[in-house]
């Protein structure tokens, strides 16, 4: 048995104008953004750059080789696949982890950079480990080979496809591809699209729990109803926080809509992913659902936190009131004693003259 190649991959949503920001930034070290030249310097030393190339695939991308003979590849919609040609069966797990230090290390925070200006992204997201899906593609392995690769790299196997052309074996992270008689080529759209479909799903349970974890935390804060007059201005400012935070998730959540029909029409018109479709074609329209679905419950959270924040609003303005009342009539007694000590120091007597 061969391994021939190990894939890793993510999507974060971009376009083809911040597409066009990469590969100023690959070729020619620039930005049009006030960012710190000698820092972008930096970033892009770090990467050890060779050759790169601007194409064409469905959708236009950037690729560029590294001297550690790894290829990148960034596509225009955010999906990003870096692929590691040196490998072997004895030095797997350390392959895997070159590839995987590269992404994280080198290619994730000069990219971070480059796009530091702009929306923030919130910390609940940015706190968030990924954890990427990785793809071992095998030249003619024999079932047990497969089986063995599964044994070392995952416990349990969750799918599996055969045909004569390509066997596909997934557990959890670990995606065994074996190539019998299949272009490489066609097994990378493929990876891509599985990259993709799975990065979509994964962003989508993510923003599903943040949904529950902000929605107990405005219930924690709406539980402390009766509270202190000084303690409501630090209830409000939590409540603010996380209309913020939901406020951000919303729009990028609005933003995935723009994504999946592009990629579906473009993996369907492609003849060649034909058979790889029956594997995964169903699930854009199973995506499409569950995003509708996080859509709604994102759209109920926005509004119970906009009900909690009415709430302390109302509050407060009843504790503004009451001080104000409170101080109308310390104020009022100040009058009146200054009244009764002018009477009763000062008073003029009470005969015609001092009437």
């Amino acid at each position: 048995m061969k391994i021939n190649s190990i894939y890793v991959g993510g999507w974060f949503q971009r376009t083809m104008l911040q597409l066009s920001e990469i590969y100023d930034f690959l070729r020619d070290c620039k930005s049009q953004l006030d960012l710190d030249p000698q820092k972008l310097s930096e970033y892009r030393k770090a990467l050890e750059i060779g050759k790169i190339d601007y194409g064409v695939a469905g959708e236009e991308y950037v690729e560029f080789t590294t001297a550690l003979n790894i290829k990148v590849r960034v596509f225009e919609d955010g999906l990003i696949t870096l692929k590691n040609n040196q490998v072997s069966e004895d030095t797997l797990f350390a392959d895997i982890e070159r590839v995987t230090d590269y992404y994280e290390h080198k290619l994730s925070p000069a990219f971070s950079y480059l796009f530091s200006l702009g929306a923030p992204v919130p910390k609940e997201l940015a706190n968030i480990a990924t954890v990427y899906p990785y793809f071992i593609v095998c030249d003619n392995a024999t079932k047990d080979e497969i089986s063995d690769l599964l044994s070392r790299t995952e416990k349990q196997k969750y799918f599996e496809f055969v045909n004569d052309k390509y066997d596909v074996v997934r557990g959890d992270k670990y995606y065994f591809i074996n190539n019998k008689k299949q272009s490489l080529e066609n097994i990378e759209r493929y990876i891509e699209e599985q990259i993709f479909i799975r990065e979509f799903k994964g962003q989508l349970h993510r923003y599903l729990n943040l949904h529950r974890i902000i929605w107990e935390k405005i219930d924690a804060v709406k539980e402390k109803a009766n509270v202190k007059g000084s303690d409501i201005v630090q209830f409000n400012t939590k409540l603010e926080g996380y209309a913020k935070t939901i406020n951000l998730i919303d729009g990028r959540i609005n933003q995935m809509s723009t994504y999946l029909p592009t990629r579906e029409k473009i993996a369907k018109s492609d003849s060649e992913l034909a058979e790889f479709l029956a594997i995964s074609g169903y699930r854009y329209e199973t995506l499409k659902d569950t995003l509708d679905n996080i859509k709604q419950i994102w759209s109920m959270t926005k509004n119970y936190v906009s009900s909690a924040q009415k709430l302390f609003n109302d509050l407060q303005g009843e504790v503004t009131n009451k001080s104000i009342s409170s101080l109308t009539i310390v104020t009022s007694m100040g009058v009146g004693a200054s009244l009764i000590d002018l009477f009763t120091e000062s008073a003029p007597s009470f005969n015609g003259f001092g009437f």
